[in-house]
């Protein structure tokens, strides 16, 4: 009876180990799947069990971790409750059962649900900044894109001035412009919607700026190995809508043949974005020869359908004009290799890319113009008959942006014409000081009121005085002149767009490029002395300054001896 009794309890205990093994099996291996909940069971069974404590306690700490967390999460530590709580996150929300995969790096998978306020992520990395830099990504995109939903995420790597690169992964839909407000706010610049991502082929030294509304993700598929993105600032982008005579030579625009009459100044831009308008840019341009190094001069002429030169002279019967290229399937380059490299006539050099084409040189259209203004008249042109209202869309959507923003947000700060001017606090109320010389003379009181003593016990201040500018976004150190000059073609040749450097000729001076008429031009910054003190003037001691600070913040009120105000900082940003 007892050795009966031992087996039946044997066969017993077996049994629910063996059922409870499989359950806890069962449990391992639909932990991904979202198991039903398991079954109550007897207190018989119950009783039997309390003898097995290993398979009860293993089996009870999965039921309480998939009762607490979705089968997604995983299972780690987490250093950010905050950001990725289920119950009070404004990011993160109850998992919701999902079939999408997502491609990301082996280390790192993570899906993003923007409208559903959804960030998942499982990883073999337990690294804090990593997590960091997702849970960021994903506050981003929740608060700025709100259309991009159920995605795959790419990696993009993004350069800058200084040869650093940062890697960001983003949605497959995700524009340019989205990527470069992303970059900004990761990057805590500013942000005065001047910022572009530049598309940049050093093989075959060409480059430019991707528009607005195109996908980054697309544009990276039809790049080569050796090409990457810069992330810098180009004002000149859309300064065609606010100075369009400045682009448009009026000998250089015209109708079509089949159109009679000309253009008026005035209507120039809306007959460009109109799409049953037919304008077309006309004048000479020099072709490179295919295969060879030497350049045909040509009169060109560029139309909604493309690029064509005519065969005979300036004529433009159809059957004169020879098509160069569509404007469908291309896009426009600068050419930044210099015309040695090519002989070309000019260094205005332009180049025509179809979008298949990686890295072969035999289907690049290169030209060349007489002068900036010609070149930056025909890439323009290029960009308008293309894109049409695309462009002005783009043009108007930091603006609309603007105004949709929240009252208590605080508005962006811009340095211009307009939002500075010169006051006079001398009496009970502040005025604005509209006369010139006045403005001048109240700038000379304030330099002579602000003068720092060189007494003992002062020194620190003079040392600080003497670097402190060093740590502005205009000031670039000791730069060479044609670096300054490529900085300011690279940033966009518009009216006011400045930077100041260390001389190269004198080691106390300093220098201010200035871009003015799409012309660079250098003004020496010298050294005074009065009284013991330096100062520092731009018109032989006529204006002194005791900073170059102060001189910065005169001329951006005042144009002085320069050809235009200081508008736009030359800045380099370090990602």
């Amino acid at each position: 009876m007892v050795n009966d009794m031992n087996s039946s309890m044997e066969s017993v205990y077996s049994g629910v180990a063996q059922a409870d093994t499989a359950l806890l099996l069962r449990h391992v291996q639909g932990h991904r799947r979202h198991t039903s909940p398991l079954p109550p069971s007897s207190p018989s069974r119950e009783r039997l069990r309390q003898s097995q404590p290993m398979h009860i306690q293993a089996v009870r700490c999965l039921q309480e971790e998939h009762q607490l967390r979705p089968a997604s999460l995983p299972a780690i530590p987490n250093p950010f409750p905050e950001l990725c709580s289920l119950a009070g996150s404004p990011v993160l929300s109850p998992m919701q059962t999902s079939n999408n995969h997502v491609c990301t790096p082996k280390h790192l998978v993570m899906e993003v649900n923007v409208d559903a306020h959804l960030l998942r992520f499982s990883t073999r990395d337990t690294s804090r900044r990593r997590l960091f830099h997702a849970c960021e990504n994903a506050i981003f995109l929740r608060a700025h894109c709100h259309h991009y939903s159920h995605v795959c995420l790419q990696i993009v790597k993004v350069w800058s001035e200084d040869g650093a690169g940062k890697v960001v992964e983003i949605p497959a839909d995700m524009t340019a412009r989205d990527v470069c407000q992303l970059l900004v706010y990761k990057s805590h610049c500013l942000d005065d919607n001047a910022w572009t991502l530049v598309e940049h082929h050093p093989i075959l030294g060409l480059e430019r700026c991707l528009e607005d509304h195109e996908l980054v993700v697309q544009v990276q598929a039809s790049m080569s190995s050796d090409s990457k993105f810069l992330f810098r600032k180009n004002y000149a982008k859309y300064e065609f809508f606010r100075n369009p005579l400045n682009f448009f030579p009026e000998q250089m625009v015209a109708w079509c043949q089949e159109s009679d009459g000309s253009i008026p100044q005035s209507q120039l831009l809306q007959n460009f974005l109109n799409s049953s308008s037919c304008p077309e840019i006309q004048g000479y341009l020099y072709m490179k020869e295919p295969g060879r190094k030497s350049w045909k001069k040509l009169y060109m002429f560029l139309r909604r359908s493309g690029l064509y030169y005519s065969t005979k002279g300036t004529s433009k019967e159809p059957r004169h004009l020879q098509l160069v290229s569509d404007l469908e399937d291309s896009n426009i380059f600068t050419i930044i290799t210099g015309k040695k490299l090519h002989n070309a006539p000019t260094d205005y050099q332009f180049c025509i890319k179809p979008s298949k084409v990686r890295s072969d040189c035999k289907e690049l259209k290169m030209l060349c113009a007489e002068d900036e203004q010609s070149r930056t008249c025909w890439m323009t042109a290029f960009r308008l008959l293309k894109y049409g209202i695309v462009l002005y869309q783009n043009y108007n959507a930091p603006q609309q942006r603007k105004a949709n923003l929240l009252p208590l947000s605080a508005p962006v700060r811009s340095v211009s014409e307009n939002s500075l001017v010169a006051m006079d606090f001398s009496g009970r109320t502040g005025r604005i000081i509209d006369n010139p010389v006045e403005a001048q003379s109240a700038a000379v009181e304030e330099g002579q009121t602000w003068r720092i003593s060189t007494q003992s016990g002062c020194d620190h201040m003079f040392v600080c005085v003497a670097v402190i500018h060093r740590t502005q976004v205009w000031f670039h150190g000791r730069i060479m002149r044609e670096e300054a000059h490529k900085m300011i073609i690279q940033q966009g040749q518009v009216d006011g767009l400045f930077l100041l450097r260390d001389s190269q000729s004198n080691p106390k001076a300093f220098v201010l490029t200035l871009c003015h008429h799409q012309k660079i031009k250098h003004f020496q910054i010298l050294p005074c002395e009065e009284d013991g003190q330096v100062f520092f003037s731009l018109d032989d001691g006529a204006t002194k300054f005791t900073d170059l600070i102060h001189l910065v913040e005169f001329y951006q009120l005042n144009r002085g001896v320069l050809p235009c105000k200081l508008k736009h900082p030359c800045t380099a940003v370090a990602l």
